[in-house]
Order: C-alpha cells, then structure tokens, then sequence
C-alpha cells in the first residue's frame, strides 16, 4: 500500500532532523516507552501510547523520533502551536497518516470544540488503523478534559510516566550529544555547563551548538575556559 498523501497543516510544521531515536540517549526508566514507541507499527505493537510528565522529560523529542521512523506515513501535530486555530480544520483527514503524533495535549484540554474534534479523529484512527501516539504534561484524568468520552479513549491506551530528569540525567545527555558531534566534553565540563544552564533540555543543546560551532572555528576543545569565554559566563 502506497503512502497517504502529506496533510497541509496551517503551519509548515516538520520533525526536527536531530529528533531521532538513535540521537536519544535512555535516562530514568524511559526504556518500556521507547521500546512501545519503536514496536508500535509492528505486528502487536499497541495502538495508542500516552506519554506523560514534566516539560523538558524527552516527549516531544520521541514523538519526532516517531515520525522521523515512519517518514512520510507519519505526522507531528504540535498542539500548543495550533492551538488557536480551527480544530476540524487542522484535523481534517489526518486519520490517513500510518501513524500521528499529537504533542502537548494540555494546550487545548478543556476547550470544547478541540476535544469534540480530538474525539472524532480517535474514533476515525481506530476504525483507519492509524496508530496514535499523545503526548502532555499530565496523565489524561489529570488534565482537566470536559468529554468524558475522550478522556475514556485517551486513557484506553498504554501511558508511561517520564520523569523529571536531574542534572545527571542532563550531563549525561550533554555528553551522548556531543560525542554524536565527535565532540569531546569531559565529565566535569559538562557538570559546569548544567550547573550554570537553563533546565530546560532544549536550552542546554541551543549552547551545546554555539560551542560546537565556536570550538570548530576556533580549533580548541571543549574546555572550562574556551566554555565560560564562548558563553561570557
């Protein structure tokens, strides 16, 4: 079977090429859900998965990985960004995707008319074989849904639990990161960045590619000084 044509979102919304499953290094218990994720499409894999936790946990990460997997049979819908438009429109034939990917469901919990058009679309996946992956910073009987019915459907799938990641955790990934660059950061380099970094995952890897970029025009490893110089900490 041929691939579906791409839907045309309102925005021209793609997966982010460094979201991948193999640029993702597994930290505090995410391994089930990568695991569920990467079997979903295969025979027996399940065919809704609700990822839930803190921001900053790898969700939106993963869900990219996800369409990055699938190419052209999936599709990322970054809710908090279309939230303020029509949802039928933005939904509108997205069941047609292999598998969709819906990130940051909170964004538009309790408003009526996106959870009346998210019911829809679930009941048009299950009945088009379209495997659905959500992501949101809570678990779906947390997060205020007025539809019972769509909370009854969100919560019929497999949910996993991300954790907040420590500063570990966010060393740790720095590392993996870089060495994908063929970067070498040691140990207590990284332990000065995320001491002084923002928390946010996504903050710590936007420096991680200035340092990239000033290590290679300059030729100098990854050092404390090059790195408090480079960041004017």
């Amino acid at each position: 079977m041929s691939d579906p044509p791409q839907h045309q979102l309102p925005l021209a919304i793609r997966p982010r090429d460094d979201a991948t499953f193999a640029n993702f290094l597994v930290r505090s218990g995410r391994q089930p859900a990568v695991d569920a994720l990467r079997a979903q499409c295969l025979p027996g894999g399940e065919p809704v998965v609700f990822l839930c936790g803190p921001g900053g946990g790898g969700k939106s990460h993963l869900l990219q990985a996800c369409c990055q997997q699938q190419e052209s049979s999936a599709l990322y819908v970054p809710l908090a960004e279309l939230a303020g438009y029509e949802p039928r429109e933005v939904l509108a034939g997205l069941e047609a995707a292999r598998r969709l990917c819906l990130d940051d469901l909170q964004a538009v919990a309790g408003n009526e008319a996106w959870e009346e058009a998210l019911f829809h679309l679930f009941n048009r996946c299950s009945q088009s074989g379209c495997a659905l992956v959500f992501a949101a910073d809570g678990a779906p009987r947390s997060l205020g849904i007025g539809l019972a019915d769509l909370q009854s459907r969100l919560s019929s799938g497999v949910i996993f639990q991300l954790q907040r990641l420590d500063d570990p955790d966010r060393e740790a990934i720095l590392r993996f990161r870089a060495q994908r660059r063929g970067l070498e950061l040691p140990a207590d380099v990284a332990s000065y960045i995320v001491s002084r970094a923002p928390r946010q995952m996504e903050q710590l890897l936007a420096l991680l590619d200035r340092l990239d970029e000033a290590s290679l025009a300059h030729q100098r490893a990854l050092s404390r000084p090059f790195v408090k110089q480079t960041l004017h900490w």
